[in-house]
């Protein structure tokens, strides 16, 4: 038997503690709601989740907060522009239990009045930060809304596992990590990118998740605090210029972490055990690598396939809503079917070329990973370094020069494809349309090739290809990344179905809810 780490030993405990909550309780009443008006909510957020995608793990917590913006936005008194506080977790959460975000019987009555505590915690936020501009109004309306609903997935559903890994891959990955003479930050500053970092790459949180984190711990005591200033220095701290470089070494080392939480998940109770026995801890390993192996294409399809009917919706509807009508009345030009074909299945089909050549990780990947795993479960008096540095100052000339070709290969792969669309008759409003979601289609997918190395540690070597593709791709990814967040706040066909859809579509489930119970109420007098 060998000698487990201290911090390996800490993980253990904490996913003792997780698997502890699972077991079920005796006497506690829970949540029940109709099955019937379930199936239906369950139904539509499936249909929403298809127009207002996102990845599979960060669902729950948009659900979350799309439906608290909107009983929120209910309480908002027009005349103060302040919110009343109104009981309105219990039908929130009903709403939630509906719709299939959270399991039927088996969250408890009491965590109702939680999730109402927090939330009048939050609109008391809101009120007392009503001096700002019109704007930072609205931006730290949404920013609390994140935050708010982060910390009502976590009140229904406790990520006990999810912290505890965190936790362990950042105090193992933050002692590792050095910074180079050149680079001027404080411990503070290092321990904070290093903790999103770790969230990032571990788990693809995103800003919201890793705001209420940040939140939480850096600022406990919000009561006595500027509000804005809070969101400021947060927002600054998911920016950092650095950010990038901590991510890259934390997405490269996090398999081993990933692993040994699948590992822990079976059965922690027997964990000790089993990680104390180097061989048992090594076939133990390799299995879930090569099962995380048979998953990863089916989560990357799966992730493919909704990002690009996301797009392939909104496409549709842009061609029929503002293309068509405009080049029908204003330049008398008509649609050809060939024309219409490419518009729609252009982009559809770069997001399938980019998934498909997709490939597993190499044979030699495994060795590397079990290696890794083995130094940080059990620990090792030598200790690996992994070092950030600053690219080199490049003389001013040759920056002209660089800055000079990325814009030329940016204009080239624009005219080329300019030119293609001339060629079927693409009227020139259609042209600007077709590049933006050819951009948005090119940056999702690859997001989702990154997503593929999730389980490779060693280095890619880069190809003679990759050398001649890039300064036409990048540009492109670049401004389908740019364009993306613009898509986070003005997704049309989002913002359609919340204002006009979601709220008499939530009044219609409760109404099927209450007639049930109504009928249900009657059959009990029969007899």
């Amino acid at each position: 038997m060998t000698q487990l780490s201290q911090p390996t030993q800490k993980l253990i405990s904490r996913y003792q503690q997780w698997y502890q909550s699972f077991q079920p309780k005796q006497g506690i009443t829970t949540i029940h709601v109709d099955e019937v008006a379930s199936k239906v909510a369950a139904f539509y957020e499936k249909i929403r989740g298809i127009i207002d995608w996102k990845e599979e793990h960060l669902l729950k917590r948009r659900a979350i907060e799309r439906i608290l913006k909107r009983r929120l936005f209910s309480q908002l008194d027009l005349s103060n522009g302040n919110f009343s506080q109104k009981l309105i977790a219990e039908p929130l959460v009903l709403e939630l239990i509906r719709g299939g975000h959270f399991p039927n019987d088996k969250i408890e009555e009491s965590k109702i009045q939680e999730v109402q505590k927090t939330i009048d915690k939050y609109i008391f936020i809101l009120n007392q930060a009503q001096s700002g501009p019109k704007k930072s109004k609205l931006q730290l309306y949404s920013w609390i809304s994140g935050i708010a609903a982060c910390e009502i997935e976590e009140i229904l559903s406790p990520s006990i596992k999810e912290r505890a890994l965190i936790t362990y891959m950042f105090e193992i990955i933050n002692q590792r990590i050095k910074l180079s003479e050149k680079i001027k930050i404080s411990e503070q500053e290092k321990n904070t990118q290093t903790y999103i970092a770790v969230q990032r790459a571990l788990f693809k949180l995103d800003a919201p998740v890793i705001s209420y984190h940040l939140f939480k711990h850096k600022y406990a005591d919000w009561a006595n605090q500027n509000i804005y200033s809070v969101k400021e220095n947060i927002e600054r701290d998911l920016s950092h210029p650095l950010s990038d470089k901590f991510y890259q070494i934390c997405e490269k080392y996090d398999t081993p972490f990933l692993l040994l939480g699948d590992v822990l998940s079976k059965n922690p109770t027997e964990a000790k055990e089993k990680l104390s026995d180097p061989e048992l801890l090594e076939a133990l390993i390799t299995a879930h690598y090569n099962e995380r192996v048979k998953t990863l294409k089916k989560r990357l399809g799966r992730a493919a396939f909704y990002a690009t009917l996301s797009i392939f919706l909104t496409n549709i509807v842009s061609l029929l809503l503002i293309e068509m009508p405009f080049n029908i009345w204003i330049t008398g030009y008509f649609f050809k079917p060939s024309a219409i074909t490419i518009d729609i299945l252009g982009p559809t089909f770069l997001m399938f070329l980019l998934v498909i050549t997709i490939k597993p990780p190499k044979r030699e990947n495994l060795g590397k990973v079990l290696m890794e795993v083995m130094k940080t479960v059990y620990g090792k008096d030598e200790k690996d370094v992994y070092e950030i540095k600053k690219f080199r100052k490049r003389n001013i000339i040759f920056e002209a020069f660089i800055n000079l070709f990325y814009l030329l290969g940016f204009i080239a792969i624009l005219a080329l494809i300019v030119w293609g669309l001339y060629q079927v008759n693409f009227p020139p409003l259609s042209y600007v349309i077709f590049v933006v979601f050819l951009s948005l289609i090119a940056f999702a997918g690859a997001k989702i090739r990154q997503r593929a190395k999730e389980l490779q540690v060693i280095e890619e070597k880069e190809t003679l290809f990759h050398f001649f593709i890039d300064p036409f791709a990048v540009p492109v990814i670049q401004l389908g990344k740019w364009l993306t967040n613009k898509w986070k706040r003005y997704n049309v066909i989002a913002v359609f179905f919340s204002a006009l859809i979601d709220m008499p579509f939530a009044v219609f489930v409760e109404f099927i809810e209450q007639w049930r119970y109504f009928l249900k109420e009657k059959k009990e007098k029969i007899h």
